[in-house]
């Protein structure tokens, strides 16, 4: 006999969003900056990192493990200061290590609006300090913020961006950059110990506790134009517990358990729902295993 969730007729579209009475989905697990989740430990760090801007610091970094939301913190760091007309910021996202110190000065020239003729490396540098001192007689500060910046592996790459910082006028630094990246990143700018040493702003994102992880459900599921909340206070205990506060374990986890809900036609996500779907994401053993 066939398990009543694969009784699905191949005509009828699947779609919880109408089931639960959602105008989008809420846990889409790629980054989307109208569901930015203000909590406490990404306001602290966003705070950290607009200082070390603001007041032309120079160097800062964010370490984060997997799953923590730097990516979706640098992209709400790079809509506040694309919105105020006192800065000039550039995005960058690596993604791969191979990268080289002349790909990244070019990249970061380009998003600057300098203009980049060829692949000499002085000229380039020189066209990027014209348009750092423009910026800085008209008052704007410029800030790169660069994702994934754990690929930067290179020791070349770590003494350009050294080098860069090393443009300074009256002791300020006209080029701020923000680096946001796993664990290894550090060691990785402890290759070129003079740019380590130089990092002026230092903070972390760690795990959204039970509290914070239930607000967050909340949140999205707001924002998603839904009414209702199907969670119960068990299920959100679950989901804390093995998602380890990781916001993207936290959507994988609820989109599958919504998913759910809907193939078995139930408008409450249940702590029985919720282990059905931890068992099927194999974040826990199953009673056969």
């Amino acid at each position: 006999m066939l398990d009543k969730r694969m009784k699905i007729n191949i005509n009828i579209k699947m779609d919880y969003e109408t089931f639960y009475g959602f105008d989008r989905k809420p846990f889409s697990t790629s980054p989307d900056e109208r569901f930015y989740f203000n909590s406490t430990e990404h306001s602290r760090a966003m705070k950290k990192l607009l200082h070390g801007i603001e007041n032309r610091l120079g160097l800062s970094v964010l370490i984060a493990d997997i799953g923590m939301g730097k990516t979706t913190l640098a992209r709400r760091m790079l809509n506040i200061l694309s919105s105020d007309n006192k800065y000039e910021v550039s995005l960058l996202v690596i993604i791969h290590p191979d990268i080289t110190a002349g790909w990244l000065l070019k990249k970061m020239s380009l998003q600057l609006g300098v203009d980049v003729e060829d692949e000499e490396r002085v000229k380039t540098i020189s066209e990027l300090y014209k348009k750092l001192q423009t910026c800085y007689d008209v008052g704007k500060k410029v800030a790169v913020l660069i994702d994934e910046a754990n690929m930067l592996r290179g020791k070349d790459i770590m003494e350009e961006i050294r080098g860069l910082l090393n443009i300074e006028t009256q002791s300020i630094h006209l080029i701020n950059f923000v680096l946001f990246g796993l664990p290894e990143m550090e060691e990785n700018l402890k290759q070129d110990e003079a740019l380590y040493q130089r990092i002026a702003i230092r903070t972390t994102l760690n795990p959204l506790d039970l509290k914070s992880v239930h607000s967050y459900i909340v949140h999205r599921i707001r924002i998603a134009g839904g009414q209702n909340i199907p969670f119960t206070d068990k299920s959100f205990g679950l989901i804390h517990n093995y998602s380890g506060g990781k916001p993207r374990l936290v959507n994988i986890i609820c989109e599958n358990a919504l998913l759910e809900g809907f193939l078995e036609k139930k408008k409450e996500i249940d702590s029985e729902l919720i282990n059905i779907v931890l068992t099927d994401l194999a974040l826990v053993k199953s009673e056969n295993d």
